[in-house]
């Protein structure tokens, strides 16, 4: 007996000094990030902490604008208050903010050039108008050449009531959370859209503020939750260049009649 106690004390140590240690990071100007922050604290039991700007930033959305713009033009990206976590003494850290001009906001530009991330495992999550998820874990792996940047969360401002039940599938399916949760099924090949189809597009997207361009095909796929649309778009860049893009929507089975897009890839 006395060796089966000393053999699960060392199992009980060995767990613990393998645990890893979770740290979640986060820049927020109006709060939505950090309403999704703080979930993720709340399903991972980790430590959080804001950045934040000697200089804060305003709210308002022409004001950020134009002074994101003048700092990025200049390369005088925003002080920041020091840091109260060390990130040195963690394992994981989920490094949140909110989308600006396609990346992440200029905050997170001075906190990942005055921050040591080497060797750690780096989970992008943002909040985004339409999308940038890809377009700004990219960004981070380049700026964070000696960390992993692997898989993120992003979710629409518009949405952000979803991120519970999608952080929850999000934190089980990478293996941050305990639990099974079952595997959603592929998107279907993509076939020309039909007029079906282009409605649901329609409804989704019509009423954002910028026009998303035309669908062209559609795969699909049937979950739990309602059925998941994935569109290929045409549609004009700034340059005036024709685009190519996917919109993904989503009709939940609690609101067939309110088809919502949850995300544009450029």
């Amino acid at each position: 007996m006395k060796k089966l106690l000393l053999s699960l004390a060392a199992l009980t140590a060995a767990m613990t000094s393998t645990a890893q240690k979770v740290l979640v990071l986060y820049y927020s100007e109006t709060g939505t990030t950090k309403t999704v922050a703080q979930e993720i604290q709340k399903q991972l039991g980790a430590d959080i902490e804001a950045v934040e700007a000697v200089e804060p930033y305003t709210g308002n959305f022409q004001e950020t604008i134009q002074r994101g713009q003048r700092e990025m033009q200049s390369g005088q990206m925003p002080a920041l208050k020091p840091l109260t976590k060390k990130i040195v003494d963690y394992d994981v850290v989920f490094l949140g903010y909110p989308i600006w001009f396609g990346t992440y906001a200029n905050p997170i530009a001075t906190l990942v050039k005055e921050h040591d991330f080497a060797g750690k495992t780096v989970v992008p999550f943002c909040t985004f108008g339409s999308g940038g998820l890809n377009t700004s874990s990219a960004a981070l792996a380049k700026a964070l050449p000696k960390a992993k940047v692997v898989a993120g969360y992003g979710v629409r401002t518009a949405r952000v009531a979803a991120a519970e039940r999608e952080l929850d599938r999000f934190l089980k399916e990478n293996g941050y959370k305990k639990g099974t949760i079952e595997k959603l099924p592929d998107y279907s090949a993509q076939q020309p859209v039909t007029d079906a189809e282009r409605q649901i597009f329609n409804a989704a997207c019509s009423s954002y503020q910028f026009p998303l361009g035309t669908p062209q095909s559609a795969g699909k796929r049937t979950t739990p939750d309602g059925t998941d649309y994935k569109f290929t778009v045409k549609s004009r860049g700034m340059n005036g260049e024709e685009a190519t893009s996917t919109i993904y929507v989503t009709v939940s089975n609690d609101s067939p009649d309110k088809p919502e897009f949850t995300e544009v890839v450029r």
